[in-house]
């Protein structure tokens, strides 16, 4: 689709990282905001900064894991702006999941699932049937990562099964709109091809009480920058992708209509090419030995 001034494009998660980056660019290229976040306060300053700029913007606190709230979302996007144009299901978090898998938390599955994957779904349900009724070119991009979507990440594997989740959901959507003909195009986004500076760390401070941990945590949580200190300490250097550059990245997928928002990387091809090379040998994967070690 063409990207143009006074489209309307919605995106969750807006109030930090990717979702901010989305909004300021979407705004730059002259599109009306939706901003949809759980973090009241960070949604205001996110608010204040782009209208600052001149950006027309609709700010929600919005629960994604809530289908009445993101319901909500939707009639006041429309009643504002009266169409949505673009929408990106950004929201996620991490699940403070610690051990193997049997020793985890069932909330820590509940809380993860129910924002990085039933949100996705809320979304869809919430906009695409009034986009398609609509009749004009749009687009949906949801967010998932190379950490399971890629590749299972053993070491995070709740977060890696809701990111499975996405790329599945996602070309399913992508498949079903294919299937009604639809001006209406799906992405699945891949945010990097590095670590990004976002709040995922620091997901935790957000948890709901309905997902609490039923037990304390043997470890604190660790902040972006102790892990990144820690690497250095091992001689291992941490690389970094501006999250401006992600959202550069989705505006240009979005005009090209591309389904695999993935920016060009040696270690995702590497991955790709030993997870797909396992599956056709039927052979053990071995591209998970390294987390087998830990």
């Amino acid at each position: 689709m063409r990207l143009e001034a006074g489209q309307t494009a919605v995106v969750t998660g807006a109030a930090s990282g990717v979702g901010l980056a989305l909004a300021r660019r979407f705004a730059a290229e002259g599109l009306k905001v939706v901003l949809a976040d759980v973090e009241e306060a960070a949604l205001a300053k996110a608010v204040d900064e782009l209208t600052a700029d001149g950006a027309e913007v609709l700010a929600r606190v919005t629960d994604v894991s809530d289908r009445d709230s993101v319901l909500a979302l939707a009639d006041a996007a429309y009643a504002t702006f009266g169409a949505v144009h673009v929408l990106c299901n950004n929201a996620g978090v991490g699940s403070g999941a610690e051990g193997r898998m049997w020793e985890h938390e069932p909330n820590d599955w509940k809380w993860a699932f129910s924002v990085n994957v039933w949100g996705v779904f809320h979304g869809i349900q919430a906009f695409v049937p009034r986009m398609l009724a609509a009749g004009a070119p749009g687009h949906v991009v949801n967010t998932s990562s190379g950490d399971g979507g890629i590749a299972p990440l053993p070491t995070a594997s709740v977060y890696a099964v809701t990111k499975a989740a996405v790329v599945t959901m996602t070309e399913s959507l992508y498949a079903h709109l294919r299937a009604e003909g639809a001006a209406v195009g799906a992405s699945v986004l891949f945010p990097g091809p590095h670590m990004l500076r976002t709040g995922l760390w620091e997901s935790h401070r957000n948890r709901p009480e309905r997902y609490a941990k039923e037990r304390p945590r043997r470890t604190p949580y660790r902040t972006l920058d102790q892990y990144e200190t820690a690497m250095r300490e091992a001689g291992q250097e941490v690389r970094f992708t501006p999250v401006e550059e992600v959202a550069g990245h989705v505006v240009d997928g979005i005009r090209a209509d591309r389904f695999w928002m993935l920016p060009p990387s040696e270690h995702s091809d590497r991955q790709i090419l030993a997870r797909s090379r396992s599956m056709l040998d039927r052979a053990d994967p071995t591209y998970l030995e390294r987390f087998i070690l830990d």
